[in-house]
């Protein structure tokens, strides 16, 4: 099928501006690509800000973690875009660090330090290659039921990590008081009535907007420090592995499950992006959509960086703009790598106050949680067992974050792997899906198609409104 016929869609109309194989003019071309990056940039910063806050790394370090994320994130999005082998969907895919990794990293980062990180998610990410191969075979283990309630897992669990920071950071002098909460609350409040009230980039970059308003509003409340900024050099060539690598079993088994859930996350974002010009993604595109993000995430963790996966919100965009060419989405990558070598960029990035990322954080991680919502409610019906399922899966998987003294005398090895609310509800949503009877309604809603395990993951993870706001 060539582009033109792709763009017009399967009853005719045309549904891209650009299709995938066009390429538009430099002058049109390099001000979408900026597009793309403002619609990512907060949150490819924030979730490694976040990360690098909880287990209490320096500023220098910080500031580091945040060149490389954004690095990482430009070859990983050029990858997609023009592949390498079998390594790439060869679809305007926009990647970035991911939310599903956050909670995880956190445990791991907190209890082992940050090599075990870059080890864990270095050998675990064979994991996401594997799933690339054999998705047709593997994609009914994870219905919309149990994909459901493992997103709504990484929204809840971050809770208290959006609170902490809303009040100034953990351990912060100053925690709880009422400028920080003002300043939290003022971000908030501007990404909401942006989000809701206006449309065209206000909208779809509402949080950015609000991010940069309280960035600013920091000033005169003496919030902001940017002495870093000054120090910090023009140009740094990356230097892989400078911390190290290290190997905990327990922390590879908590990344490799998330591995799991974030390949679906892609399946979904995949069949998103090729729904804007009219039609289902092949089977190659899926699997090297999935391939890269595993091989990608291999590489981030060799240059320093979190694991990366295709960025929802940008997919939302392609739909909101017809804009669906991978050549424009390639100049977004090379900007990202080309700011990967500032440490400048990132030095003022990392600047950012606890409370305007805290303000942030409360919308994109709630956000999370109502996608989960989503995907639950439109591909699996509410029966007496769907119910019990969900139930048990976030009570125990809340559970375990909100009150993680109950594992005080677990060996620390096993407490990595049942302490994080991701592992401990999504598995108990696993193996109730699996061994609970079901009858012939109890899996699928009213509208579901034959195969909910995916389409309805496809549905809900793009849906354009949602991921305007949401981190990925």
């Amino acid at each position: 099928m060539s582009d033109a016929t792709e763009s017009q869609g399967r009853s005719g109309t045309r549904l891209a501006e650009y299709g995938i194989e066009d390429k538009p003019d430099l002058e049109k071309a390099i001000p979408l690509g900026i597009q793309h990056l403002l619609a990512m940039f907060l949150s490819t910063v924030a979730l490694p800000l976040v990360i690098a806050g909880a287990i209490g790394l320096s500023s220098a370090d910080t500031q580091f973690i945040v060149q490389m994320a954004l690095l990482v994130a430009g070859v990983a999005t050029i990858v997609q875009v023009y592949p390498l082998g079998p390594v790439g969907a060869k679809l305007p895919i926009v990647m970035g660090t991911s939310a599903i990794f956050v909670a995880p990293l956190i445990s791991i980062g907190s209890e082992f330090g940050l090599a075990a990180i870059f080890g864990a998610v270095l050998v675990a990410a064979p994991i996401e290659v594997i799933i690339g191969y054999f998705f047709d075979d593997v994609k009914r283990l994870f219905p919309p039921l149990v994909t459901g309630i493992v997103v709504m897992l990484v929204g809840l669990t971050l809770i208290p990590i959006a609170m902490q920071y809303s009040a100034g950071g953990p351990g912060a002098d100053t925690y709880g008081n009422l400028a920080n909460l003002g300043l939290a609350g003022l971000v908030f409040v501007v990404a909401v009535v942006l989000n809701q009230f206006f449309s065209g980039f206000l909208r779809a970059g509402a949080v950015l907007v609000a991010v940069v308003v309280g960035y600013l509003a920091a000033i005169p409340l003496g919030l902001l420090d940017l002495s870093g900024v000054a120090s910090a050099g023009w140009v740094s060539v990356p230097v892989p592995l400078s911390y190290g690598l290290a190997f905990e079993p327990s922390a590879i088994i908590v990344v490799a499950f998330a591995y799991v859930i974030t390949s679906m996350e892609t399946i979904g974002d995949i069949s998103g992006t090729t729904e804007s010009v009219g039609r289902d993604p092949t089977s190659e595109e899926v699997k090297g959509g999935l391939v890269a993000d595993g091989v990608m995430s291999a590489f981030a963790a060799v240059f320093n960086a979190f694991p990366n996966t295709s960025f929802s919100q940008n997919v939302g965009l392609i739909g909101f703009t017809g804009v669906a060419s991978r050549f424009v989405v390639a100049i977004t990558g090379v900007f990202l790598v080309v700011l990967g070598f500032i440490p400048k960029v990132a030095a003022v990035v990392s600047a950012m106050p606890a409370p305007v990322l805290g303000g942030a954080a409360v919308v994109l991680f709630g956000m999370i949680i109502s996608i989960g919502l989503r995907i639950i409610s439109r591909g699996a019906a509410l029966t007496q067992r769907n119910l019990t399922i969900i139930a048990v899966s976030l009570v125990l998987g809340v559970g375990v974050e909100v009150q993680s003294d109950i594992l005080v005398n677990v060996p620390s090895d096993i407490q990595v792997l049942v302490g994080s609310g991701l592992i401990s509800g999504g598995v108990t949503a696993l193996v109730l899906n699996a061994v609970l009877p079901e009858g012939d309604d109890a899996a699928r809603g009213p509208e579901s198609d034959p195969d909910p395990a995916v389409d309805s993951v496809d549905e809900d993870i793009t849906d354009t409104d949602e991921e305007a706001a949401t981190g990925n």
